[in-house]
C-alpha cells in the first residue's frame, strides 16, 4: 500500500492503482524548494501500534509495550467477535485453539487474537460465546509486532517559507474563516494515518503529545515517540487539518485546534489492518477526540463482503469500534478512495488482497469500503482547483456526503512533511482532513454538538457543486449528486461568518491564459461607465494557478500604459499558485479602457496559467 491516493487516499493522479488499504494521496510531493520523488500512496489503513489497554479501561500511562506471547513464523491475525462485555468465553476459546490474545477491546466484544494453527479460525468459530472469527490479513503478523521499533525521529530543518493563502484554502474560504475564528484548543482532532511528525515547527504548537500513541497491529503503543511518521501521508494531512498560524509555511483549516496522532500504519508496509483500526476508533472514543481523520482503507481487502466470513468480522469488528467511538463523542471523516470508482455500482475488485497476490473477484454493493462506507462516517469525494471532480476521485450517488480540494494535475495541497519540510500531495487523502478541519471549527463554534450534529451541519453549509454536464456518471441534483454529496464543505459558514460582497464596480476575466517559461502575458479587462480616474484603492483580485510562483512578477496595467507592480515574488519562494486581492493606489489614471494584468515567468522548468483576475473600483 503505498500513500498515494491507495489506501492512504491520497496519491497521484497517474497512480491512481489501490496501494494498500486506503491512503489515499496522491503525490508529487515537493519538499521545500526541491520536489520529492512521487511515493506512491498506501493501502487503506495505517498499521496500529503495540500495547493497547482494553477498551473498557482507562487509558494507561505511557509504558512499553507489553508481549502477548513470543512471536513464531506463520503467526497470524484474527478478530475472534463476542457480546460486548462478555469476551470470558471468547477468550478461553482463543487459548484452547492454539491461540493467544494479543488485545482484548472488551467495551465492544472484539478480541485480536494470533495463532501459527491453520485450523484456529475455524475451531474457534465453533466454540460457545464467539459470534464471529475472521483473518484480518493474508500475510504474516511481524515479529516487530512483539517488540515494535520506535519510528525514527527526524531531524528538523528550518524554514523561510512564510505563509500564503493557497488555492485549497481560498477555495473553501478558510483564509475568510480565520479572520472570524481558528477553533478552540479544547477541540482535540485525531489524525489515524502513518503518524505525524510532532517536532515539526507548523505541528508543534498545537501538537498533543498525552493523547497519541501507535496502534499498529492492534494494541496501543504510548511510547514517546511511537506515534511519529513511518512514512510523510500523515504529517501532510496533520498540516491540513491544524498546520498552526505562526507565520511559518502554511496554514491549516482549524489553526487553532489540537491534533493528535494515533499511528494505525505499520512499518515497512505502512499497510492499515483492521486491528490497527480498531485500536484507533477505542482510543478516539477514550480520550476525547471530536473528529478522527481517516485517510486510508482498511487493508488488506479494498472492499469486505459480508458473505465472506473473514471479511464479515472484519466489517462488523471496526462497525463496532466506530460506533463506540461516535457513542463517546467522536466524528469519523473519511476519505472516498482514489481509482474513480462508483461506489454505488460495484461490480468488480481486482486490488485485493494488497498483502499478498491481489486476485480479480466478482462483488456488489454490499461489500463496503471501510471505514469510508460505516453508518454515521462523514465519506468524502476530492475535487481538483474549482468545480471539477478530481480525474481520481471514487464518487457515488448516496454515498458520498461532501466535497473538499484534493488536488489534481498541477494543483495539489500544499503542507507539511517530516523533518521540518513541505510539499504536495494529491488525492482523497488531501480532500478528507479539509472536511475534518471545518467539522473542527463546526465543533469550535458549538461544543453542544453531536457527531450527528456536526455531521449535519456539514451537510446543510456545503455548497452546492453541479454534475459536470459532459459525464453521465454524475447523477442527482445540484443539491446532492454522485460526485460531490451535499457540496463543497465551507469554513467560513462553519465558523458563523459571511462572505462580504464586493463594493463599487467590478470586472473581471475568467479566461485563461498560459504563462509559458521565460515569457511574459497579459489579461485584459475592459473598464467602462466609471466616472473619471480609477480610485487610491482600486481592488485588484489575482487567481494564478502556477507551480513556483518565485518566477513570477505580476504588474497591473492601466489604459493609459501606467505599469503598477504588484509583487516581485523571491526567486526562492517555491510555493505553488498566487490568489490573493491587491490594493492599488490608480488614482492617477483614468478608469475607463482596457485594463491589463501582466505576469513575467522568469525562469525555466514551470509554467501556469492565470485563471482568473478582476478590478473593483
Amino acid at each position: 500500500m503505498s500513500p498515494l491516493i491507495s489506501r492512504r487516499l491520497g496519491r497521484p493522479a497517474a497512480a491512481l492503482a489501490v496501494l494498500s488499504a486506503l491512503a489515499l494521496a496522491v503525490p508529487g510531493v515537493t519538499a521545500t524548494a526541491a520536489p520529492l520523488a512521487a511515493a506512491a500512496p498506501t493501502a487503506a489503513g495505517v498499521p496500529a501500534a503495540a500495547g493497547v489497554p482494553t477498551a473498557a479501561a482507562a487509558p494507561a500511562a505511557a509504558t512499553a509495550p507489553q508481549v502477548a506471547a513470543g512471536w513464531a513464523a506463520g503467526t497470524r491475525a484474527y478478530l475472534v467477535i463476542s457480546a460486548p462485555a462478555d469476551t470470558a468465553a471468547a477468550r478461553s476459546a482463543v487459548t484452547a485453539n492454539g491461540g493467544t490474545v494479543f488485545a482484548s477491546y472488551d467495551a465492544i466484544g472484539v478480541i485480536v487474537a494470533h495463532s501459527t494453527s491453520a485450523g484456529f479460525a475455524t475451531a474457534v468459530r465453533g466454540a460457545a460465546g464467539v459470534q464471529q472469527v475472521g483473518a484480518t490479513r493474508t500475510s504474516d503478523v511481524p515479529a516487530d509486532a512483539y517488540n515494535p521499533a520506535l519510528p525514527a525521529n527526524p531531524a528538523q530543518a528550518a524554514t523561510t517559507l512564510t505563509e500564503s493563502n493557497r488555492w485549497d484554502m481560498t477555495q473553501i474560504k478558510a483564509d475568510q474563516a480565520w479572520a472570524v475564528s481558528t477553533g478552540s484548543a479544547t477541540v482535540k482532532v485525531g489524525v489515524l494515518d502513518t503518524g505525524v511528525d510532532d517536532q515539526h515547527q507548523d505541528l508543534a504548537p498545537n501538537f498533543d503529545a498525552a493523547d497519541s500513541a501507535s496502534c499498529a497491529y492492534g494494541k496501543a503503543d504510548t511510547r514517546t515517540g511511537a506515534w511519529r511518521d513511518v512514512d510523510t501521508h500523515g504529517t501532510h494531512v496533520a498540516g491540513t487539518i491544524a498546520a498552526a498560524k505562526n507565520g511559518k509555511g502554511v496554514v491549516g483549516v482549524a489553526p487553532g485546534v489540537k491534533i493528535a496522532s494515533v499511528r494505525i500504519a505499520e512499518p515497512t508496509s505502512t499497510l492499515f489492518y483492521a486491528e490497527n483500526t480498531v485500536c484507533g476508533f477505542v482510543w478516539a472514543g477514550d480520550h476525547g477526540f471530536k473528529v478522527t481523520n481517516n485517510s486510508y482503507y482498511t487493508d488488506p481487502w479494498q472492499f469486505n463482503c459480508p458473505d465472506n466470513v473473514d471479511q464479515a468480522a472484519i466489517i462488523e469488528g471496526v462497525k463496532r469500534a466506530q460506533e463506540y467511538a461516535e457513542g463517546k463523542g467522536s466524528l469519523q471523516v473519511a476519505a472516498a478512495g482514489n481509482s474513480d470508482y462508483d461506489l454505488a455500482n460495484k461490480t468488480t475488485d481486482s486490488e485485493s488482497p494488497n498483502d499478498s497476490t491481489p486476485v480479480t473477484r466478482t462483488i456488489s454493493n454490499a461489500c463496503l469500503d471501510i471505514p469510508t462506507e460505516l453508518p454515521g462516517v462523514v465519506t468524502v469525494a476530492a475535487m481538483g482547483s474549482g468545480s471539477a471532480k478530481a480525474s481520481y476521485s471514487n464518487f457515488g450517488r448516496g454515498v458520498i456526503d461532501v466535497a473538499a480540494p484534493g488536488g489534481d494535475g498541477a494543483n495539489g495541497v500544499y503542507s507539511t512533511l517530516p523533518g521540518g519540510k513541505y510539499g504536495t500531495k494529491s488525492g482523497t487523502s488531501m480532500a478528507s482532513p479539509h472536511v475534518t478541519g471545518v467539522a473542527a471549527l463546526i465543533a469550535s463554534a458549538d461544543p453542544t454538538l453531536t457527531p450527528a450534529g456536526i455531521r449535519a451541519r456539514l451537510a446543510t453549509q456545503a455548497n452546492d457543486v453541479a454534475c459536470p454536464g459532459s459525464d453521465g456518471r454524475c447523477t442527482g441534483t445540484t443539491a446532492n449528486n454522485a460526485f460531490f454529496g451535499e457540496g463543497q464543505v465551507d469554513a467560513l459558514k462553519a465558523v458563523g461568518g459571511t462572505t462580504t460582497p464586493p463594493t463599487g464596480t467590478y470586472f473581471e476575466n475568467l479566461t485563461d491564459a498560459a504563462i509559458a517559461d521565460n515569457a511574459t502575458v497579459d489579461s485584459p479587462i475592459a473598464v467602462t461607465g466609471v466616472t473619471g480616474n480609477a480610485p487610491a484603492a482600486l481592488k485588484v483580485g489575482v487567481d494564478i494557478k502556477h507551480t513556483y510562483r518565485g518566477d513570477l512578477v505580476i504588474s497591473l496595467v492601466a489604459p493609459n500604459g501606467t505599469v503598477y507592480l504588484l509583487e516581485d515574488f523571491a526567486n526562492g519562494d517555491s510555493a505553488d499558485n498566487v490568489a490573493k486581492t491587491y490594493t492599488v493606489n490608480a488614482s492617477a489614471s483614468a478608469a475607463n479602457g482596457t485594463w491589463k494584468l501582466r505576469v513575467k515567468d522568469g525562469a525555466s522548468g514551470d509554467t501556469g496559467t492565470i485563471d482568473a483576475w478582476n478590478l473593483t473600483f
